[in-house]
């Protein structure tokens, strides 16, 4: 067990959905939580985290910083996606070693595997096939920071991990219809048409796909019940060992926000990875299972989006 009592943590991209609910969680732990924001320390520049790190000090490091975004934005910045999150990775993980940080948890994604993946997919199935086109520079990087916590801790002894989440939602979300993932983009449709009064709501694709959600205040949850637990060189999947259809989950949506026309289909759209559910096992095992209901979290998230509309 690492004892997080006294101990200085830094959550990097500490304003971001995982970051913010790491913030939220850590609260209730005896440590000091240490944040900065990306005005002050670009990511990015190897030396200027490195100062950071020098000046601050942490005893332990989360790592969700990260560029993210849905099918439309991966698919159309793919440099960008691939160059940003291979920076942050290797320069927080370098400055962390050369800094004595004890404890690193590198936070990947569940697009990191095969697209034709065994479903629902286990730790093991990583570098077992192509990934998915759409994402591919978005996972190829989050693969790179895995395997570079994995040959700092084999080299130099450091008992950093890797966690990989599922898809999140919650408060703090991004609803931007250009850059966003699927469900608060959904959560966001569904209101301006219920405004507007429209008839039908328009989803991509076949509406088949089948996708795992997972609240990020559960996420938050389990990556500090890893902080404290565990400590092995392959990553652990983190998710709600559930998934739905798409179709499924935009009339789940439009149920929650009170929006009663139809849901047609715009099929000229890429559906994505047929299915993307993996598996639980191992996190249970240790002793962890989310506690938020779907319904119930889409109903929070729709409560944060109509509070905060003006931030787009």
């Amino acid at each position: 067990m690492y004892d997080l009592a006294g101990k200085r943590v830094w959550v990097a991209g500490h304003r971001g959905l995982v970051g913010s609910a790491l913030v939220r969680r850590l609260a209730s732990e005896p440590c000091q939580i240490l944040t900065v924001g990306r005005e002050e320390v670009d990511l990015k520049r190897q030396d200027a985290v490195e100062r950071f790190l020098a000046a601050e000090r942490p005893d332990a490091i989360v790592m969700a910083a990260a560029k993210v975004g849905g099918i439309l934005a991966n698919d159309a910045f793919p440099a960008d996606f691939l160059y940003d999150n291979l920076m942050i990775a290797a320069n927080l993980v370098e400055a962390a070693h050369r800094n004595g940080v004890a404890r690193f948890l590198f936070l990947g994604s569940s697009c990191i595997y095969p697209k034709q993946a065994e479903q629902p997919i286990a730790e093991d199935a990583l570098l077992t096939g192509p990934l998915e086109p759409t994402n591919e520079a978005y996972a190829v990087a989050k693969i790179a920071g895995i395997k570079l916590v994995q040959a700092y801790r084999r080299q130099h002894d450091r008992d950093y991990i890797a966690a990989m989440p599922t898809n999140l939602y919650g408060p703090g979300d991004n609803f931007d219809p250009q850059s966003s993932h699927v469900l608060p983009a959904l959560i966001r449709k569904a209101h301006e048409a219920k405004e507007a009064g429209q008839r039908s709501l328009t989803i991509w694709g076949t509406g088949t796909p089948r996708r795992e959600f997972l609240h990020a205040d559960d996420c938050a949850d389990a990556l500090v019940f890893l902080l404290k637990a565990y400590s092995a060189m392959e990553h652990i999947n983190v998710g709600s060992g559930q998934d739905l259809a798409i179709l499924d989950l935009a009339r789940l949506v439009c149920e929650v926000v009170g929006f009663q026309g139809e849901i047609v289909h715009d099929l000229s759209k890429p559906d994505g990875t047929p299915r993307k559910l993996m598996r639980a096992d191992k996190l249970r095992a240790l002793g962890w299972s989310p506690t938020i209901a779907l319904r119930d979290g889409i109903a929070g998230a729709y409560g944060w989006f109509l509070a905060n509309r003006a931030r787009g």
